[in-house]
């Protein structure tokens, strides 16, 4: 449905150069949830923008249901208006002079539907009405946009953007300005409403949560390059990289040296790994905290350690504690209570244990 191949954009200023979209290859299929995940700076927003048009791009190709909207190569450009596209901002770009109604009209009016083809009046009303009523804001039609709040607007440029029955949404940062409860309210109804128009969907994120709720698969960007595309469950577990291991929630890291017989030495002592090639040499050893066990007394197995809780925090389902071990400071999450200078055991399973070289 999308399609990027090695696209490049370049900033310029004076003598400076940012490539902020450095040679990028990404495909989302049909009816795909398919999202950018980044900090800022990582060029997510940017490749969304020269996907949407609004960016011309220095190099490379882009093309919308196997049609070619973007080639640098070529010199090839269709405007945002010819992509067939939706596009969700995140300043949600109501108008606060217009009621609802002639927010989520105005594509409709404005917008590629003029010509030949252009919809009567009866059929902008029918579109504006519906894509309201799927968004939740059918009785609001007529309400002017100052009167909305922010999880309304948000939802009148949702329904701007599906009103134009498009080929694929964009969705640039959508839940930022959201507050936590309602940004979780949002998010569902995008996932179900993608999913019940059937659309493709490219989505930019610097929220690893929002990412794994909503994603079919996530590329994690940095520095204008894809560090890793994967569904999220196998980047969670199966990181290619302690960048993204690091990105894509808590962990822990100790640095070592990989010995022989798969051993790695580190700051808390010998660790038994899965996988430990001695010709790694240098690693880091990577550990979700919640990967992490804990007994009050030792058991005998490989890879344990006696631990000082330094620091226990209530969290309903789960308590997170702040632990020493042999001076080196980990953070586990368990179900069982705990109590600052409580003396536990620590153990480190071998195969949840993620080396990369350094």
């Amino acid at each position: 449905m999308i399609s990027v191949r090695n696209l490049v954009k370049i900033y310029k200023s004076g003598t400076d150069t940012v490539r902020a979209v450095d040679g990028v290859s990404v495909e989302v299929g049909e009816q795909e949830f398919f999202v950018l995940l980044g900090l800022s700076g990582s060029g997510k927003t940017t490749l969304l923008r020269c996907v949407a048009g609004l960016e011309r791009p220095d190099g490379g190709e882009i093309s919308i249901s196997n049609v070619l909207v973007s080639s640098a190569e070529r010199n090839f450009f269709v405007a945002p208006e010819g992509r067939g596209i939706g596009m969700v901002f995140q300043s949600y770009a109501v108008w606060p002079h217009m009621t609802v109604f002639d927010n989520v009209a105005f594509p409709l009016i404005n917008g590629a539907n003029r010509g030949p083809h252009k919809l009567s009046r009866a059929d902008i009303k029918k579109r504006v009405l519906n894509s309201l009523e799927l968004v939740q804001l059918g009785g609001l039609a007529d309400r002017p946009a100052p009167f909305l709040s922010g999880g309304q607007q948000q939802r009148v440029a949702l329904a701007r953007a599906l009103a134009v029955e498009p080929k694929v949404l964009l969705m640039d940062e959508p839940l930022s300005n959201l507050d936590a409860r309602l940004r979780e309210e949002v998010r569902d109804e995008i996932k179900n409403l993608s999913k019940k128009f059937g659309i493709a969907v490219l989505y930019v994120t610097h929220d690893q949560v929002e990412a794994m709720a909503l994603a079919d698969r996530v590329a994690v960007m940095s520095k204008g390059k894809v560090l890793q595309c994967a569904p999220p469950r196998e980047l969670y577990d199966r990181p290619s990289s302690r960048e993204v291991c690091e990105f894509l929630g808590s962990t822990n890291v100790i640095d070592g040296v990989v010995g022989n017989g798969g051993q790695v030495d580190t700051d808390l002592g010998k660790l038994n790994c899965a996988v430990g090639d001695p010709s790694l040499g240098n690693v880091s050893v990577a550990i979700r905290p919640e990967e992490l066990q804990m007994a009050a007394a030792p058991t005998g197995l490989e890879n344990e350690f006696a631990a000082d809780v330094l620091a226990s925090t209530f969290l309903g389902e789960l308590t997170v504690c702040d632990v020493k071990v042999n001076g080196k400071a980990l953070r586990f999450k368990t179900t069982q209570s705990t109590a600052p200078a409580q003396q536990v055991y620590i153990r480190l399973p071998a195969e949840k244990l993620k080396l990369f070289a350094r």
